[in-house]
């Protein structure tokens, strides 16, 4: 009862004595309050503790997506560079396949100029034949 009487500013030096009744009242009303002060603070404690487990299963998700995310990206960049060296492979190939191209056209420039030459002189070597 002192306590109480301090906290609502009184400050009295003697206080009477409560008659049975109004004690018990007294002391319902305090066990009534605790009651309800413990209910809300286990409530907030819960729907803190709640909150936090979301926050953490939000945050493994994430880091789960991202480390797909990431196993993806690896796996495109390895396919890339596989194909990176199929096509400078094919570039290769196709300069080379060019060069070849090039140096067969020269050949048979030089084949239809021998032949060309040939056939210049075959009539001349050959003698030409008379009437009969």
């Amino acid at each position: 009862m002192r306590t109480k009487l301090r906290i609502m500013g009184f400050h009295a030096e003697a206080v009477k004595p409560l008659n049975e009744a109004a004690a018990a009242e007294l002391g319902a009303n305090l066990l009534g309050e605790a009651i309800i002060f413990a209910c809300a603070g286990s409530c907030l404690l819960l729907e803190f503790w709640r909150q936090q487990s979301l926050k953490h299963r939000k945050e493994v998700e994430r880091v789960a997506s991202l480390r797909s995310l990431r196993a993806d990206l690896d796996r495109l960049e390895q396919a890339l560079n596989e194909l990176q060296v199929q096509v400078q492979a094919a570039a290769v190939t196709r300069s080379t396949l060019e060069e070849l191209r090039a140096e067969l056209r020269a050949e048979l420039q030089e084949f239809r100029t021998q032949i060309c030459e040939e056939e210049r002189q075959e009539p001349e070597s050959q003698p030409s034949e008379g009437p009969e």
